[in-house]
């Protein structure tokens, strides 16, 4: 049996990954656990495996005491000297207790805690192999689906894709290729389950890196993504070299990197932007493809801003169900509200008329203060000289 035990764990190694050492330490556990169930003379047992030769040995542990109560935990200091005249008190001796039957027996016994650490083994190589990816970009392939989610092939591994991250534009089949964001990766009881979405901002950001060399090595750096998965992505970047045109290196000669992607998404809208330094500059630069005018910010709230864009572009910058204002406003980080130039000077002008009309009010109110103030003072006069 030895031999063919060392040819099993090496070709165990060599097929599943699953290191020798991890399947011995799981076979003398089980060992241990089957002596104590078939021969209870001993309670502190040791089994040994030998490596080398493949020999399996079983040892009962049991310590010098000057008085022994039990005989199953504990041997004599006088015996104990018998074996070895350096022995104290408290030293443990190990003696072989290994039945002539026991092979067999443990086989039997500890296969099936032997296949369990296999398999806990297995998903832990699997869950080492996988945690790497997490917040990564993976190609996949589409297995099955059911009510709940579908089930994209890794490799090892089958991951899942539950409905809020798949793309609401794209039918997935058996058999398609698709990439995919690793979201997150766990070690659970039943084995690793990796989560992994089509809907997530991060997937924009790894696929541009994968197109655009700028991006992956730093030259040119994504700012802020702002998306709704299958419709329409914003994307504001800005480069660290003078001689880099950040929006240029990520659309790519003929737009061929930008489309890529494009592509990628099943058709998914694009706008790639420059970030800047100035908030104005950047809230306008968000509201492509509309033109503005006027940037101006709120005095009582630094993260609120009103912009003026020609009255032509006003369904433009706001975009189809508040699209383009809704998501310019998640990639700056303000809260965007959109006028018109005509609607700005209406309310410029109302704003102006009301002003003005305060003013009026309170001019005659004035002057009938004073006049009354006259007219008291003179009566009181006139009087006075009446009274005279």
């Amino acid at each position: 049996m030895s031999k063919e035990m060392l040819s099993a764990l090496d070709a165990l190694e060599t097929e599943k990954g699953v290191k020798k050492e991890v399947v011995i330490e799981a076979l003398e556990a089980a060992l241990v656990s089957a002596y104590k169930r078939n021969y209870g003379q001993a309670q502190n047992v040791e089994v040994e495996f030998d490596q080398r030769k493949g020999d399996i040995h079983v040892y009962a542990v049991k310590e010098v005491t000057d008085e022994v109560f039990d005989s199953r935990l504990e041997v004599s200091l006088k015996e104990a000297l018998t074996i070895n005249e350096a022995y104290e008190a408290g030293d443990n001796i190990r003696f072989e207790v290994t039945p002539k039957d026991f092979g067999r027996i443990a086989a039997q016994t500890a296969k099936q805690v032997i296949m369990q650490r296999v398999r806990e083994a297995e998903r832990n190589i699997i869950y080492d192999q996988y945690i790497k990816y997490e917040n990564e970009i993976m190609q996949g392939v589409v297995e099955r689906r059911d009510s709940r989610y579908i089930y994209v092939n890794l490799g090892k591994i089958e991951a899942i894709l539950s409905k809020s991250d798949q793309m609401p534009n794209e039918h997935y089949e058996p058999h398609d290729r698709i990439k995919v964001f690793v979201t997150k990766v766990e070690n659970t009881p039943k084995g690793p389950q990796v989560y992994v979405s089509r809907t997530q901002p991060d997937l924009v950001k790894r696929l541009f890196e994968q197109e655009v060399p700028e991006i992956y090595d730093g030259t040119v750096e994504i700012i802020s993504i702002a998306r709704e998965a299958g419709d329409r992505t914003k994307m504001a970047v800005r480069s660290h070299d003078a001689n880099v045109d950040s929006v240029g290196t990520c659309v790519g000669p003929r737009g061929q990197r930008v489309q890529a992607i494009v592509n990628e998404l099943s058709g998914e809208n694009m706008d790639i932007i420059e970030w800047v330094d100035d908030p104005a500059t950047y809230i306008a630069n968000a509201l492509n493809p509309a033109q503005v005018v006027d940037v101006t910010f709120d005095p009582t709230n630094d993260k609120a801003v009103t912009v003026i864009v020609p009255d032509y572009q006003l369904s433009l910058a706001i975009g189809k169900r508040g699209q383009n204002a809704r998501l310019a406003a998640k990639l700056t980080g303000y809260k965007i509200d959109i006028k018109s130039e005509t609607e700005a000077a209406e309310l410029a002008n109302g704003e102006q008329a009301t002003a003005e009309t305060d003013a009026v009010v309170e001019a005659p109110a004035a002057e009938l203060t004073s006049d009354t103030d006259a007219t008291v003072t003179g009566g009181s006069a006139d009087s006075a000289a009446t009274n005279d």
